[in-house]
């Protein structure tokens, strides 16, 4: 066998996946200077054997094993509960939602009827926001853990194996739901249990230590230790945290736009050329800049994506991005976000550890005003955003709900309507034609991250509440499903190894 790191065309790169004696290690998409694929291959000499990776793991029947308590069924959630198997203990689901089958019918009340459930939504329920929301596979987080084990339980469930050669790997939504459903499977069959419709209202306490919990019904679970995944909009936890006096930190976070591209326009833009070939993907990008000190950045970029309404109360407008496996509507969206600290928001500064939260809170409301019902979201064209003006005919969009046009450049905050102006003028001059009318802004985009932390220490458990480890997206120590699912597994050996 011989390891090659080669650049090919599409061509040359779809000849090499049919080979039979090539097996592809790496890939990632390369258009700076023709589209290129730079790829690490293994190539077999003939009679050589290919080697067929077995992604099995070794879960353990844990019906009596140790109990431990994971709060949220998202990706911290689903994968600290996957490797509590491997590890002998028994995991303990209690999710406020529903299952991932029964959640589509809420979704479909708030787009059509503009009705939001509070506990099911785009949001909550079994697999989280990531569920709904794109279900993408990057993260920076190369050194909380091992990358490759997360994305090995995924194909164990269904997943392509693509995904552990892609640089920026995606599943999509339409095929990520029946995985989460598979992996509910895995930990019932090794006697694992999930508790749906049961919203934690509190914990369970003994002195300092938390034994347990007590969902909205009276219904109490106990273990040996509380995993908290709850999530980035489980507001509900911060403030009963902020009333009992418990440790909390504000965190800084980011808030925005979603934009919405043609995406034979980002196509153009990026493949330098308007012969898209069909052996190319939908193209993506990613951009950055600096205004005046905010970071602005995109966010979740969604090629061929739906824009879709990601409130979970009602009397707030939320937006997020998603796309399907096949990525194939005609529209590109990307969360365009500016970053947000305490220093930009002395108003709320009476909030102490959530005025963060208050601000966003605060923004969210507002743009419901402006359109008066949840899942109708306030609109603008780009240009018309820039330059001031009101449009005053929205042009065609993928978003799932109803979209209004409305004065996006008063109704943001005015340092971040000030930022994006800065930054989608600079992001015009990287990316010739992204600046243009076809463009439209869709608000708000404000659950980039959690605005608050709930802190922990070296030993990953609260420093006032024993037996309590806050993991993931909602505990503000991971960004996307990777990481978060990352850092649920950490959680789940600390707690095996403290014994």
């Amino acid at each position: 066998m011989k390891l090659l790191n080669v650049d090919l065309t599409p061509e040359q790169y779809r000849e090499a996946e049919r080979d039979e004696r090539v097996r592809i290690v790496k890939r990632s998409l390369d258009s700076r200077r023709g589209v290129r694929y730079h790829t690490v291959m293994e190539v077999y000499d003939i009679g050589e054997t290919v080697p067929q990776p077995d992604y099995r793991s070794d879960y353990k029947d844990c019906r009596n094993a140790e109990p431990v308590v994971i709060v949220g069924a998202g990706p911290a959630g689903l994968f600290a509960a996957l490797r509590a198997l491997e590890l002998g203990l028994k995991p303990v689901i209690v999710e406020r939602g529903k299952a991932v089958t029964e959640r589509k019918y809420d979704i479909a009340k708030l787009t059509k009827e503009h009705q939001v459930n509070p506990d099911s939504n785009w949001c909550f329920g079994e697999g989280g926001a990531g569920t709904y929301s794109d279900g993408k596979l990057y993260t920076r987080s190369t050194k909380r853990g091992d990358i490759g084990a997360v994305l090995k339980k995924f194909i164990e469930h269904g997943a392509d194996e693509k995904i552990l050669i892609d640089a920026h790997a995606h599943i999509g939504t339409d095929r990520l739901s029946p995985i989460i459903a598979r992996m509910r499977e895995t930990i019932e069959e090794h006697g694992g249990e999930y508790h749906f419709d049961s919203r934690v209202t509190d914990f369970i306490l003994n002195d300092v230590s938390v034994t347990g919990v007590v969902d909205q019904h009276g219904n109490r679970y106990e273990g040996k230790a509380v995993i908290l995944a709850t999530g980035h909009s489980a507001r509900d936890i911060y403030h009963l945290f902020h009333e009992r006096g418990w440790q909390l930190e504000a965190k800084p976070f980011a808030l925005g736009v979603r934009v919405e591209h043609p995406q034979e326009l980002i196509n153009t833009i990026q493949y330098h050329t308007k012969h898209y070939s069909p052996l190319l993907p939908p193209a993506a990008y990613s951009l950055t800049t600096q205004v005046e000190g905010h970071g602005v950045f995109s966010f979740c970029m969604c090629p061929g994506g739906i824009i879709v309404p990601a409130t979970t109360a009602e009397g707030y407008q939320v937006v997020n991005g998603m796309s399907n496996s096949k990525r194939n509507s005609p529209f590109a969206n990307s969360g365009i976000a500016v970053t947000v600290s305490m220093d930009d928001v002395p108003e709320w500064a009476q909030y102490g550890e959530l005025a963060l939260l208050r601000f966003q809170e605060d923004v969210e409301r507002n743009m419901f005003a402006a359109t008066g019902k949840e899942a109708v979201a306030p609109a603008q064209r780009l240009t018309d955003f820039c330059e001031g003006r009101l449009t005053s005919k929205l042009g065609k969009n993928n978003y799932m709900g109803e979209s209004m046009s409305a004065p996006l450049h008063e109704l943001l905050p005015a340092f971040v309507a000030k930022s994006l102006r800065q930054a989608f003028k600079d992001f015009d001059r990287k990316m010739r034609g992204f600046y243009t009318a076809d463009a439209t802004l869709m608000a708000v985009e404000s659950r980039t991250s959690s605005p608050v932390r709930i802190p922990r220490g070296d030993d990953l458990q609260h420093p006032q509440l024993r037996g309590l480890y806050p993991c993931g997206e909602g505990a503000g120590y991971a960004g996307g499903i990777v990481s978060s699912a990352m850092d649920g597994m950490n959680v789940v050996e600390q707690i095996a190894h403290k014994g």
